[in-house]
């Protein structure tokens, strides 16, 4: 029978990393339960759009803090030989504990991306010109047919715009078969 690898050190740091990350769990997941609460309580207030951003901007980092911890509470589970041992990884991903946690962690995964898609107000673009002064950005008009660089040298139109193929539609024309 052949003997068992030991564990490297290097699986063994990252192990008790996960371990450390995964016994907060409990105290991140309340964290991310108050941001959630939070934000609520904003949105029935009809707070301003800039502190519901902030708001969401913070469920956001505390729902990827407790995300995070759940994939480390996951590795956790599997041990350190996880870390260097494939078979002995997707072993262990079939037991019924780090199924639990491999579930949690893709909830919290899936409800971080709802939220970052639906849940985070979007502010307005500041309106105004630019630095240089122009509302257009710098040295560029509407319509025109070159656009200046930041050095101030000009660029000839591009092919295929409004202003190099001669009329002032919008879409190009259709080729001619002959």
């Amino acid at each position: 029978m052949a003997k068992r690898t030991a564990v490297s050190q290097e699986a063994t740091a990252k192990y008790e990393a996960d371990v450390a990350l995964a016994a907060r769990f409990d105290d991140l997941f309340s964290q991310a339960q108050e941001a959630e609460q939070a934000l609520r309580d904003a949105q029935a207030n009809r707070t301003p759009d800039e502190e519901l951003h902030r708001l969401g901007m913070d469920l956001d980092g505390a729902l990827t803090d407790v995300m995070r911890a759940a994939f480390a509470a996951q590795r956790a589970e599997i041990g350190p030989r996880g870390y260097d041992d494939r078979i002995y990884r997707r072993k262990a991903m079939a037991t019924s504990k780090v199924r639990a946690w491999t579930m949690e962690a893709e909830r919290l995964l899936t409800l971080r991306e709802s939220h970052r898609l639906t849940g985070i107000v979007r502010l307005p673009r500041p309106l105004g010109p630019s630095p240089s002064g122009s509302p257009y950005g710098q040295g560029e008009l509407p319509g025109s047919g070159s656009t200046a660089s930041p050095d101030g040298q000009t660029a000839p139109p591009r092919r295929g715009s409004a202003a190099s193929s001669g009329d002032n539609g919008a879409l190009p024309r259709a080729p001619s078969i002959t």
